[in-house]
């Protein structure tokens, strides 16, 4: 079975919750999603989650921040935020991922939204996105192993001159301290969360905070 038929056949077409503006293919149940892949990691890019929808529903709110510039979404998913940044007037977007399968959704979810966009397979940690004018990243910080690298990265896009934005339901391996720049309360989150419903934020990370 081919990539784009195991992303098709695993998801419907919705729209998350905060960001109804938006088409994807998402999942209902993670684990059944999980096994039906049969991959060592779970299947990220078939859920909406609740730090990236509130990223993209910043940025979709504040198009000034991206209109015109070139964009990174990094560990992309099903490439919400990377498509809610076309839609808020990028000159051009890169949807980072180190899962095929999440390559095949974001292909897939940008035609659903009439977006053009490039989808790379590649560990930031190793290649970063150097020439991105805008770096945003949703749910980086969930596992101990991860989030330290992902920050590196980050802060090290920041030092260098870019507009680097977090979205965050405040996990515990975020940094402490960051100011959120807007909180959302992300509905519907049952499936992924320990709650219906979960509060999110977007944090401009910087080089040294």
């Amino acid at each position: 079975m081919d990539q784009l038929t195991v992303v098709r056949e695993l998801t419907r077409t919705t729209s998350p919750p905060l960001v109804p503006e938006v088409r994807l293919r998402l999942a209902e149940e993670p684990f059944a999603a999980w096994a039906a892949t049969r991959a060592e990691d779970p299947p990220f890019w078939a859920f909406a989650w609740a730090g990236g929808q509130a990223l993209a529903r910043f940025v979709l709110d504040r198009p000034h921040l991206v209109a015109g510039r070139r964009v990174a979404d990094i560990a992309s998913g099903s490439g919400l935020v990377a498509i809610a940044a076309c839609l808020a007037g990028a000159s051009r977007v890169t949807a980072c991922d180190v899962d095929p399968l999440s390559l095949s959704a974001i292909g897939e979810n940008a035609a659903l939204n009439g977006v053009a966009l490039d989808a790379v397979q590649c560990d930031v940690t190793k290649d970063p996105p150097d020439d991105a004018d805008v770096v945003l990243a949703g749910d980086v910080c969930y596992d101990p192993d991860m989030a330290p690298p992902m920050l590196a990265v980050l802060r090290a896009c920041a030092a260098r001159g870019a507009h680097v934005l977090v979205g965050d339901p405040r996990r515990a391996y975020l940094p402490r301290g960051l100011e959120a720049e807007a909180e959302y309360d992300v509905p519907d989150t049952g499936n992924l969360e320990e709650r219906d419903t979960t509060r999110a934020a977007v944090f401009r990370l910087h080089a040294t905070a």
